[in-house]
This record gives C-alpha cells, sequence and structure tokens, in this order.
C-alpha cells in the first residue's frame, strides 16, 4: 500500500486494491494575502524551482496550478515568463497542507 506524503498532489487520492482511484484535486483557497506575482525568466517551465525557492521544497509545484486553475491550465508550459499568478504565503500552506 502506497502512502502519499501530505506534500504530494496524490495525498487526497484514494486507493483501490493497491492501484490510484481517480484523481482527487487539492483545493487551495483563494486568501486575502494571497500576493500576486509575475513569473520570472529563470522559473519558465519550472514550477518545482519556484515552489523550492518560496517554501523550501520542490514539491509543493502543485500550489501554484492549484491556486491558478484559471491561469493554468498546463502545469508546466503555461508557466512562462510575464504569466501573472497568486501565490499562497508560506504560513498559510500549513492549513493547505494539512
Amino acid at each position: 500500500m502506497v502512502n502519499y506524503q501530505k506534500t504530494s498532489p496524490y495525498y487526497s487520492t484514494t486507493l483501490q486494491k493497491g492501484y490510484l482511484d481517480f484523481y482527487t484535486k487539492r483545493t487551495v483557497v483563494a486568501e486575502s494575502d494571497d500576493f500576486l506575482y509575475e513569473i520570472e525568466p529563470q522559473y519558465v517551465y519550472r514550477p518545482d524551482l519556484l515552489a523550492h525557492d518560496l517554501y523550501g521544497t520542490s514539491k509543493l509545484w502543485w500550489v501554484f496550478i492549484a491556486r491558478n486553475m484559471d491561469v493554468l491550465k498546463d502545469p508546466v508550459f503555461d508557466f512562462t515568463p510575464g504569466t501573472q499568478i497568486y501565490l499562497p504565503k508560506a504560513n498559510n500552506l500549513s492549513s493547505i497542507i494539512g
């Protein structure tokens, strides 16, 4: 049996007979203190690098996609310089991750 860590996007997805069931999205609720960020050239196609620089772990790359589903349809190829997304503050992630 696989147990996914709380930082994984698959943490909420159940297992059926040892296999992942249908994907259950983890939601990231908009907070009043989220800040607008313009993706810089060094993070092109690399949400994992931005997650590492902001939160200290690359495993939280999915937080950007979950928080900005109206802007980022593709988690990698829509992560381009000049795209503006909202970022949750690090102290709010504990309530998101659990």
